[in-house]
């Protein structure tokens, strides 16, 4: 699944545990000895504090906080000068254009799937295809009788609120409504891997699902990936873990803009910018944020063109 937030934080230990119980009575004659030992143990305490700044100060910059993964620091946002010098250098970028040209982004924290099949699918079709279907929910039906008579002002083009239809998941499955799941009636929210690819191939598209299982090899999977980048008219939908980045949130899809040979790193397009800018990830990173478990298997990635 995708897109719904899966972290919950739990404090560790309760309050109003400690012993409160009356301490002994300090005979006078060791009350000076008390002290020296108390002042002792003081100074080896400021030592202690000092020693664990210094350690501290010597931890390797960009260190996330307790419990995120260390490769959120090889993350690159887009807006830095380093990510401009990846782009302009990659070889492997031909897929960046028209997905810039026809993104969007994401409404609730649901729908990357329906986004980037919308992101995808006007890419291959709007000013190549008539007929492209019409949504029609941006503007009320009671606003429709201030415009001139027989008014439609809707284009034609994928939303994320037409991509689904009678062959995939329903809306209200998409946000919840439980589905059987290995016999037991489950909510299953966001789409799985092969939920996305369905709703791809129901509107004729060509789809490839890779699961990356743990066997996997991940060099095969770099090629492929790359290649696809450098090649036209078909594109890449990747389904990972946030997490596994070092990012907030659960299971995520999005589209792959660009490979950085020089840095072995993939552009993620991510299509969630009130979560996560866009961000170059190290192929060996987003590798194994795919190579995650989700439902029923494992994430992986889509290869999509134009159908027959």
């Amino acid at each position: 699944m995708a897109c719904r937030k899966r972290v919950r934080l739990r404090e560790a230990g309760g309050s109003g545990d400690w012993n409160h119980a009356a301490r002994p009575t300090v005979p006078d004659a060791g009350r000076s000895l008390r002290r020296r030992e108390c002042a002792r143990r003081g100074k080896a305490a400021v030592w202690l504090l000092a020693l664990l700044c210094g350690l501290m100060a010597m931890a390797p910059e960009g260190k996330a906080a307790e419990g995120a993964d260390r490769r959120a620091a090889a993350l690159v946002e887009w807006v830095s000068a380093e990510s401009g010098t990846r782009l302009s250098r990659s070889s492997h970028k031909t897929d960046f254009f028209p997905l810039s040209n026809h993104f969007i982004s994401q409404d609730n924290s649901i729908f990357c799937g329906p986004v980037s099949s919308a992101i995808v699918l006007n890419a291959l079709r709007l000013g190549k295809r008539e007929g492209l279907p019409r949504d029609r929910s941006s503007i009320a039906e009671d606003e429709m009788a201030w415009l001139w008579k027989d008014a439609d002002p809707f284009y034609g083009k994928y939303t994320p609120s037409n991509v689904l239809n009678e062959q995939t998941k329903t809306r209200l499955e998409v946000l919840g409504k439980p589905i059987l799941i290995e016999g037991d009636p489950k909510s299953d929210y966001g789409l799985q891997l092969r939920q996305l690819a369905q709703v791809l191939r129901s509107h004729g598209l060509r789809v490839t699902a890779r699961v990356v299982d743990g066997d996997a090899d991940a060099a095969a999977i770099r090629r492929e990936l790359a290649a696809n980048l450098a090649r036209p008219e078909d594109y890449v939908l990747v389904n990972y873990a946030r997490k596994a980045l070092g990012q907030e949130g659960g299971g995520h899809i999005s589209p792959l803009g660009a490979y950085d040979a020089s840095s072995d790193s993939f552009l993620v397009m991510d299509v969630n910018p009130n979560r996560a800018p866009w961000v170059w990830v190290g192929a060996e990173a987003l590798i194994a944020a795919m190579r995650t478990f989700d439902t029923v298997e494992n994430r992986g990635y889509l290869l999509v063109s134009e159908g027959e």
